[in-house]
């Protein structure tokens, strides 16, 4: 799946779909996410709320 950033306010947002939402089991109104970059590989987690 390809997608294209778009611009909003002074940086860039990206749009994903929700069935990857779903996948990742993240409610998009109260979950945070954690990124990571790994070999040029943008990386994207729920944040684990135990910790």
């Amino acid at each position: 799946m390809q997608r294209k950033f778009f611009r909003t306010g002074n940086g860039y947002s990206l749009f994903i779909p929700k069935v990857i939402i779903e996948l990742l089991k993240i409610d998009p109104e109260n979950d945070f996410i954690e990124m990571q970059i790994e070999n040029d590989i943008l990386k994207i987690k729920k944040v684990d709320e135990k910790k």
